[in-house]
């Protein structure tokens, strides 16, 4: 096989490949050799057919199928050779290409740039927070974590119901003196004044004792279930029977073994480190943005033009034609400046030999799984089935691990800070004007040998 640069001009290269006939022939008999053991011809035993027969009978389909692999294998050996990372797919021209004759094609390739970030990233800028907790902050956060435990006790039969009681209730309800489905209901249990049931049902039951009965009249619901009966007029009755007040809860060591802790100073070492790190994910996310932002200052960069109209496809999904006119500038701005963190990003992750092993991929879907306990089957069977989405969770997880490794390279300040002060960090950072809406794609390794995929083919 010979490969020869044609052209250059600058990230658009075109390549002359020629592949000699006897290497387009040997794979030919080969796959006849393969097709002779399978075939049944009348007039032949199985195998026993002559090779001549077969050229004859199968020969341009035979030809064809070397033909898409030769093509396939030797413009990866040929980018391989030449060292070119390949912009998104190449496209194949053929030249020359006739049974029993040297193949010549041309392959027209979009580069990716070169890049060398080493001594940039040395440069970077970050703040390391770490966050103070007081105890103000902690006992705030325990009083809201006992203020959101239902605790009732119950009240005497002669004490009426009134707002933030718990009433627990059998009903029967029916439109205009008819049945009508899901109108019956046991131990229904509402809690006055959050109005979670039926709008305006719960003020109709303040006053309300135990084992009495209460006709409700409310309208259904727009989003009631049964389609059928939303908006209509429906009537309620109601029989009590229990009614509970809340309890305040004291905050002490039992409460604290309702929670799982040991004790409540245990408690208090356990919820200081969820503010801390609730507030710390938060500010590492400013810290990534803030670290994007420098790399964008980096070196210019020349850009491959396919892969900016593919992230201008992107940031246009949804919009309206006139939408996108009118944000014409900026979406392009905003996917060179997207493809150019994700090129250095990329860079960095190729000079530093990082990668991401199964191992990870595993642990990160059962971090996934462990926040919905109740969807593991669904989950496990989403990645299972959409090879796409285990390369994107792979492209996050690589790109953490870009980002990781910057920060230990970059030059860091430690600041300590308050709960209020990285509230004010992260309410400013929320003020700041976005760009886009969308969000910034996952960064996938890109090599060319590892291009796989099926390449455009036209024929001249």
């Amino acid at each position: 096989m010979k490969v020869m640069v044609d052209s250059k001009k600058g990230l658009k290269t075109d390549l002359r490949v020629i592949v000699d006939k006897k290497t387009i022939n040997d794979q030919m008999v080969v796959r006849f050799e393969e097709l002779k053991k399978t075939v049944n011809l009348k007039g032949f035993r199985p195998g026993k057919v002559p090779i001549e027969i077969l050229k004859r009978q199968f020969g341009k389909a035979v030809y064809g199928e070397v033909l898409d692999k030769v093509l396939k294998e030797s413009s990866s050996k040929a980018l391989e050779d030449k060292k070119i990372k390949v912009a998104g797919q190449p496209k194949i021209d053929l030249k020359k290409y006739e049974e029993d004759k040297d193949l010549e094609y041309t392959i027209h390739v979009e580069q990716l740039p070169k890049i060398n970030i080493k001594k940039e990233v040395g440069e970077i800028k970050i703040i390391n927070y770490e966050i103070k907790t007081t105890n103000t902050d902690i006992d705030k956060r325990i009083k809201g974590i006992a203020k959101n435990q239902n605790n009732f006790e119950d009240k005497k039969i002669e004490e009426a119901a009134t707002q933030g009681d718990l009433v627990v209730f059998d009903y029967k309800a029916t439109i205009d003196g008819k049945d009508f489905k899901g109108g019956e209901g046991n131990n229904t249990q509402i809690i006055l004044g959050k109005d979670l049931f039926i709008k305006d049902f719960d003020k109709q039951l303040i006053g309300i004792k135990k084992q009495e009965e209460k006709i409700v009249e409310v309208t259904l619901p727009e989003n009631y279930p049964h389609k059928e009966y939303s908006n209509k007029k429906a009537k309620f009755v109601c029989k009590i029977i229990n009614i509970k007040s809340p309890k305040e809860i004291i905050i002490n060591d039992e409460f604290a073994k309702t929670l799982g802790a040991k004790d409540l100073n245990d408690l208090k070492t356990i919820v200081s480190k969820q503010i801390q790190e609730q507030y710390k994910n938060t500010l590492d996310t400013i810290t990534k943005k803030e670290i994007l932002d420098q790399l964008d200052k980096f070196q210019d960069i020349q850009i491959p033009e396919n892969l900016i109209q593919q992230e201008i496809e992107l940031l246009n999904q949804g919009m309206k034609s006139e939408e996108i006119e009118k944000n014409k500038k900026l979406n392009e701005e905003t996917a060179k400046k997207r493809i150019k963190t994700g090129l250095i990003l990329n860079e960095f992750g190729e000079q530093n030999n990082l990668k991401v092993n199964e191992e990870e991929i595993k642990n990160e879907i059962q971090k996934q799984i462990q926040m919905m306990p109740n969807q593991a089957k669904q989950v496990t069977e989403h990645y299972q089935k959409n090879p796409s989405a285990v390369a994107s969770l792979r492209g996050g997880i690589y790109e953490e691990k870009i980002i990781s490794l910057i920060k230990e390279k970059a030059r860091s300040t430690k600041k300590s800070i308050t709960t209020d002060e990285a509230e004010k960090i992260i309410l400013d950072q929320n003020k700041e004007p976005k760009k886009s809406s969308a969000a910034r794609p996952k960064i996938q390794k890109t090599t060319a040998k590892k291009s796989g995929k099926r390449k455009k083919v036209s024929k001249k």
